[in-house]
C-alpha cells in the first residue's frame, strides 16, 4: 500500500489526511507552521480559522445545510469536531476557533497511520499520491513549485486563444479579508439588544442599531477613513463575495444597508421598529468573552478603524482584540487544470482541495478535502476514483471548480445556482430548494454505496 503525501495541514489537509487513515493508508502530513507562518495565521495549530468562525447557515434545505448534510453522511471528521465546539450563533452553524483547531490537531497528532512533519514544503513529486492543499497562503516557494506542474500543454484553457500562456497562480490571486474582534466586556449593553435575523434559532446575535443621522456620520467616516498603504507589486483583486466594507460604502450611501448591515427581520425589541441600520456582532468562544463584527471585513489603518468603528452605538469604548486585516489569496485555475475527481490532468497522482483548487469558504475547503481525501486513498489501493454525482452539492462544487470559464474563473461558495435545475419548473423558490435537496441526497446516498468512499473505511 503507498503512503499518500499532503501538504498543508489547514481545513483541507486535516480532513484529507483523516479520510486516508480512515481507510487505513498511510500519510505524511506536511506543514510549515510553525517554522514558518503566515501574514494571517496566529497559531501553529491545524484547520486554524484566519477570518470568521461561522461554517455557515444550518437551516434545513438551504445550500450551506446541504453540502453540511452531505459531509455527515460522508463522515466528515472535521464537521463532527465542529458540532462539538459550537458557539450559539442563531440559525447559524459557528466555532470557538481555539478549541476547534486544538482539537484537530490533537486528533491528527495522535492518529498512527499519519506522520506529521512540521516543515516547509517546496517540492511536488508527480510520482507520488500528493494533496496539495495548502490554502490561499501558499508559499512563494511552492507556489513556484505549482507554476512548474502547470505550465504541461494539457493545462492550456480550451476556450483561451491558441497562443494564450497557461494560467498560472500567481496571476489568478486576489485578497481576502478579516473581520474585527472585539472584547464582550468593552460593549455598552445599554445601547445594544439580542437577536436573530427573523427570529430564526435563538438570539444568539449582538444588534447595534442605527438611526439614519447615525448611519450617516458613520458613513462618512468610513468612506474618508485611510485605507492600508498599497505595495508596489499588489493589484488589489477582491473576491466579490467577501469585499472589505469601505469597498461596499464606495459603490453608494444606501450599498451597506443592503449588505453587512441590512436591519430586515431585526426588530427592536425595546422599540418594536426596525432600526436604520444595524451591526452584528456574532459570538467568537464558549466563554462568550469576544465577538466578531459580522461582514465588517476592511483594509484600513488600525488607528482610523478605531476611530470609524467607535461610531457604532454600543462600540463607543470598545476594546479591539484584533482589527480587520487583509492577505493574499492564491488558487489554481481549476477548469484548465483538473478533472473531476480533483487529480490534475497533466499529473494524474497530484491532487488540489480546499481554497486553492478555487473554493471559497470553510465548509467548502472542507468538503473538498474530504473528496481529495477519499480519492487519493482509492489511488493508493488501486482503485479508480469516482467523482460524486452532478445532482448533489458535492458533485456541484466540482463541477464548477473543473468546468466553469477558465478566462474568468473565480473561486465559489456552494449554493442552488450551481446545482442542475430541476426537469420540473417550480416556481415557489423554498419548495424548489426542498426538492433539489432531496434529489441530491438520495444521488449521494447512491454515491456512497457504489463508490470510493467504501473503500476499505472504518469507524473510526
Amino acid at each position: 500500500m503507498k503512503t499518500v503525501r499532503i501538504i498543508g495541514a489547514g481545513l483541507a489537509g486535516s480532513e484529507a489526511a483523516w479520510q486516508c487513515a480512515r481507510r487505513g493508508i498511510a500519510v505524511e502530513l506536511v506543514e510549515m507552521r510553525p517554522v514558518r507562518t503566515t501574514p494571517a495565521h496566529q497559531t501553529g495549530e491545524f484547520a486554524e480559522l484566519v477570518c470568521s468562525n461561522s461554517l455557515k447557515s444550518d437551516s434545513e434545505n438551504t445550500a450551506p445545510w446541504l453540502l453540511k448534510e452531505e459531509m455527515r453522511r460522508a463522515r466528515s471528521f472535521l464537521l463532527k469536531i465542529a458540532r462539538a465546539e459550537a458557539v450559539p450563533a442563531g440559525h447559524a452553524l459557528a466555532v470557538d476557533r481555539a478549541k476547534f483547531s486544538k482539537k484537530v490537531t490533537e486528533v491528527i497528532s495522535q492518529e498512527p497511520l499519519i506522520n506529521v512533519k512540521r516543515e516547509e514544503a517546496t517540492l511536488i513529486d508527480e510520482d507520488q499520491i500528493t494533496v496539495v492543499t495548502t490554502g490561499p497562503l501558499t508559499s512563494d516557494a511552492l507556489t513556484s513549485e505549482i507554476m512548474r506542474l502547470s505550465a504541461a500543454p494539457v493545462a492550456q484553457a480550451r476556450s483561451a486563444p491558441a497562443n494564450s500562456p497557461p494560467p498560472t497562480p500567481h496571476n489568478l490571486h486576489f485578497y481576502d479579508s478579516i473581520s474585527p474582534i472585539v472584547e464582550a466586556d468593552s460593549i455598552d449593553m445599554n445601547k445594544v439588544y439580542m437577536a436573530a435575523r427573523y427570529d430564526k434559532g435563538s438570539a444568539d446575535y449582538i444588534n447595534c442599531p442605527m438611526s439614519k443621522e447615525e448611519y450617516d456620520a458613520f458613513y462618512d467616516a468610513l468612506v474618508a477613513a485611510q485605507p492600508v498603504e498599497e505595495k508596489d507589486w499588489e493589484k488589489l483583486n477582491y473576491f466579490e463575495g467577501c469585499l472589505p466594507i469601505e469597498e461596499i460604502a464606495r459603490r453608494g450611501r444606501d450599498t451597506l444597508r443592503f449588505g453587512p448591515m441590512k436591519p430586515v427581520g431585526l426588530i427592536d425589541p425595546r422599540t418594536g421598529r426596525r432600526p436604520y441600520a444595524v451591526v452584528q456582532l456574532r459570538q467568537e468562544n464558549l466563554r462568550a468573552d469576544s465577538y466578531n463584527l459580522v461582514g465588517f471585513q476592511n483594509h484600513l489603518r488600525f488607528g482610523d478603524q478605531a476611530r470609524v468603528l467607535s461610531l457604532i452605538p454600543g462600540l463607543e469604548h470598545a476594546l479591539f482584540l484584533r482589527y480587520g486585516q487583509i492577505h493574499r489569496n492564491t488558487y489554481i485555475n481549476g477548469p484548465t487544470l483538473l478533472t473531476p475527481t480533483l487529480q490534475m490532468k497533466a499529473h494524474p497522482l497530484v491532487l488540489f482541495a480546499g481554497q486553492i483548487c478555487g473554493v471559497e469558504g470553510y465548509v467548502e475547503s472542507i468538503a473538498t478535502g474530504l473528496i481529495a481525501g477519499v480519492n487519493a486513498a482509492a489511488l493508493a489501493g488501486g482503485v479508480e476514483p469516482v467523482p460524486p454525482p452532478r445532482a448533489t452539492a458535492f458533485g456541484s462544487l466540482v463541477h464548477y471548480i473543473t468546468q466553469a470559464d477558465a478566462r474568468n474563473f473565480q473561486p465559489a461558495n456552494i449554493t442552488f445556482d450551481l446545482l442542475p435545475a430541476l426537469e420540473k419548473r417550480i416556481r415557489d423558490r423554498k419548495e424548489r430548494h426542498r426538492l433539489q435537496c432531496e434529489l441530491a441526497l438520495r444521488e449521494f446516498e447512491g454515491w456512497l454505496a457504489n463508490a470510493a468512499l467504501q473503500f476499505s473505511a472504518t469507524d473510526k
